[in-house]
C-alpha cells in the first residue's frame, strides 16, 4: 500500500447517511475497544489534561467535538473523577446516529451529549476549559478544518487537543492485522484503513495548522494538534446549556 501521499478523496463507509444502521451502531460501540488500544488518551490525560484540571479551583468544563460513540469522553471523565477532580463534560456530534449511541452508554453524572457542531456553540457564547477531539481532523476539507481551528480557539479557555492518526506504513499494517478479530459486522477494518490513508504526517499537519498551534507526537502512530490559550485567560463558571442543534463543525 502506497502511503507517501494523503488520499482525502477516500470516503468512509460509516459517513454515508444510507449505510447499514446496525453495522454503524456496532462500529460506534466497538470504538471503545479500538480507542482504548490505539488512541493513547490515558497518556494524553496524564501529561496534558490533568495539569490543567489540577490548576482549577472549580469544576472543569470539557468539550469533545465530533464525539462519535462517546467512549473517549466517557473514559476521560472517569479518569478525572478517579483523581478527585470535579468535571462537567459535553460531547457533540452533528450525526444523530452517533449521539443516539453515545446517550445509550452507562450514565455518568455531569456527562451529556448533544447533536450539535462547534460553530453553534461559538454562536451561543459557550466556553470550556478544555476542548478535545479524536479522529476528526482527517475527515475535514479545507473550509471545515479552518472553521474547526477558529472554533476551538474561541471555545477553549485553556487547552485544546485534537488527536489523530500519524499516517505511515507501520500504522497501516499493524492496524490491518490487529483489527481483524473485532471487525466482523462493522465498518472498523475498511474505515480504519481508509482513515490512515486520509491522515497526516507530522510535517503535513504542521503546515496546515495556524501558527499558534503545535504538533506533538504521541508514540509512533499518533499526532496531537495542541493550542494553549494565552496566559491569564480565564473562564467564568457557566452551566452547560441543554438542548440540541444540528449544525456541523
Amino acid at each position: 500500500m502506497r502511503l507517501s501521499e494523503r488520499e482525502p478523496q477516500l470516503a468512509e463507509l460509516m459517513d454515508d447517511p444510507a449505510c447499514d444502521p446496525e453495522r454503524l451502531r456496532r462500529t460506534l460501540r466497538r470504538f471503545g475497544i479500538v480507542n482504548r488500544a490505539v488512541s493513547g488518551w490515558g497518556a494524553v490525560y496524564r501529561s496534558r489534561l490533568r495539569p490543567v484540571l489540577h490548576d482549577l479551583d472549580r469544576p472543569a468544563r470539557v468539550l469533545d467535538i465530533g464525539c462519535g460513540g462517546g467512549d473517549v469522553l466517557h473514559r476521560l471523565v472517569r479518569l478525572a473523577r478517579r483523581d478527585g477532580f470535579e468535571i462537567e463534560a459535553l460531547g457533540i456530534d452533528p450525526d444523530p446516529r452517533a449521539v443516539e449511541v453515545s446517550r445509550r452508554r452507562l450514565p455518568v453524572p455531569g456527562l451529556s451529549f448533544r447533536r450539535a457542531g462547534s460553530r453553534a456553540l461559538v454562536e451561543q457564547g459557550s466556553r470550556f476549559d478544555i476542548v478535545i477531539s479524536n479522529h476528526l481532523l482527517h475527515h475535514l476539507d479545507d473550509r471545515a478544518f479552518g472553521e474547526l481551528m477558529d472554533d476551538s480557539e474561541a471555545l477553549a479557555a485553556r487547552l485544546c487537543v485534537h488527536s489523530d492518526i500519524a499516517r505511515g506504513s507501520a500504522a497501516y499494517y499493524a492496524f490491518a492485522a490487529a483489527i481483524t478479530p473485532f471487525a466482523p459486522g462493522t465498518f472498523l477494518r475498511v474505515d480504519g484503513l481508509r482513515s490512515i490513508r486520509r491522515s497526516y504526517t507530522p510535517s503535513e499537519l504542521a503546515a496546515r495548522l495556524p501558527s499558534e498551534w503545535q504538533v506533538e507526537r504521541l508514540g509512533p502512530f499518533r499526532l496531537l494538534a495542541i493550542h494553549r490559550a494565552a496566559a491569564g485567560r480565564r473562564l467564568s463558571p457557566r452551566p452547560i446549556r441543554p438542548g440540541a442543534c444540528g449544525s456541523s463543525p
